[in-house]
């Protein structure tokens, strides 16, 4: 008979099987057996067990031979991408954003739901009526739920610590949503998923760290170290917006209480207040084809038209927001020794000039060596950006596939 403690110890040994082999098709794929068993050193016989229990559940397809030079074509195996879906939600919009993806963290199907100003329990059912009909696009059994939320988020509790936005106070969401759903769920700040869906599935899938800042309506960074999002003792890890980077007497006031963050200075109202100086000043601005007068200058798109357009006062502007952001990610590079740092939110529409001067304020600002391993570039995921780090979440903690 198995003791207590050796049934434990086989149990343990299986799922662990389980899981490496899963894993070693999803990364190596189309792959045969015996290659797996090569690549995890396990033995073929146990690597053909636990082969047919992942098929036999829906998780790995046979998909056709490989020719070889000699003896018999091995049958070659791929994770089936669903086997099963997830679902990832972003809080952090005007709208609240969701998508159904597949194990590859392809959009299957998107959802929207308007906020309108809501916060508090209204907020709350928003959310679940976002979900619900998420749940309902599912073709596949689901995996998880993975939440970006703004704000302080308690990742080991699943508690919203504080989210102004959402006037959210302790508030345990991701009990809420198991308790309602009955599925596993995680939330994190929708910065530090950001990153690490830049890091599973975007510009980040090549190097072992990168920081991603983005920069909206307020300005933060999410952090990948090694692999895992670093959320920091706190949870607060990435807080760069009110890094001062302005000390004279007339810098502006933040709203955390200081003056001269970086926030006040290259936020999307930041931009649009310097855009709408500009207009009045230069009345032959190229804003006046977009706009028929600087108060009319409420949004950033405008001010995107004209400078793709040629605006040269909008391009010194930026050029500017690219040194003080460059100011701050030497700050950054100096402190992570990261290799990888990229740029979402609307200040990426800026594009090469902006990216330049972050370069360049950023290499005169570290240490030789550091300088010449700094790459800068732009975030390649777009509106997904934080569903897709949501996912890469539930991927990691559920099947450990990242």
């Amino acid at each position: 008979m198995f003791s207590i403690n050796e049934k434990a110890t086989q149990e343990s040994a299986k799922q662990h099987n389980q899981r490496l082999v899963l894993k070693t098709i999803y990364d190596q794929g189309p792959i045969s057996r015996v290659d797996v068993a090569r690549a995890t050193h396990l033995a073929r016989t146990t690597v053909s067990n636990v082969v047919t229990m992942l098929m036999s559940e829906g998780w790995v397809e046979e998909v056709g031979q490989r020719i070889p030079e000699r003896g018999k074509p091995p049958t070659l195996l791929c994770v089936n991408k669903n086997a099963r879906h997830l679902i990832g939600v972003d809080l952090a919009g005007s709208e609240l954003y969701g998508t159904v993806n597949d194990l590859r963290g392809q959009v299957l199907h998107r959802r929207y739901v308007p906020l309108a100003n809501l916060n508090g329990k209204n907020a709350q059912e928003r959310v679940f009526r976002l979900i619900d009909d998420l749940v309902s696009d599912a073709t596949s059994p689901i995996l998880g739920i993975g939440v970006g939320v703004p704000g302080i988020v308690d990742v080991k509790r699943g508690v919203v610590r504080q989210s102004d936005r959402l006037n959210w106070h302790e508030v345990p969401l991701q009990k809420i949503l198991e308790d309602r759903y009955q599925l596993p769920v995680y939330i994190a700040n929708d910065s530090h998923l950001a990153a690490f869906g830049e890091y599973s599935f975007g510009n980040g899938r090549d190097v072992s760290s990168l920081v991603l800042i983005t920069v909206g309506a307020g300005v933060s960074a999410g952090i990948v170290l090694n692999g895992r999002p670093y959320f920091g003792d706190a949870f607060a890890a990435g807080e760069i917006g009110h890094i001062t980077v302005n000390r004279e007497e007339d810098a502006l006031l933040c709203s955390c209480g200081h003056r001269g963050c970086l926030e006040t200075l290259v936020n999307e109202h930041a931009i649009i207040h310097q855009a709408q100086t500009i207009a009045r000043r230069h009345p032959t601005s190229k804003l006046h084809q977009f706009v028929s007068s600087p108060d009319h200058i409420v949004t950033i798109e405008p001010v995107v038209q004209a400078f793709q357009d040629g605006d040269e006062a909008l391009h010194e502007l930026i050029i500017q927001v690219g040194k003080r952001l460059g100011q701050v990610t030497a700050y950054i590079a100096s402190i992570l020794n990261v290799e990888r740092v990229l740029i979402s939110g609307y200040i990426a529409r800026f594009g090469t000039p902006l990216i330049s001067a972050m370069i360049e304020e950023c290499r005169a600002s570290v240490h030789p060596i550091l300088a010449s391993h700094i790459q800068i570039l732009p975030s390649a995921l777009g509106q997904d950006i934080v569903n897709k780090g949501a996912v890469a979440m539930v991927l990691s903690s559920e099947v450990e596939l990242l």
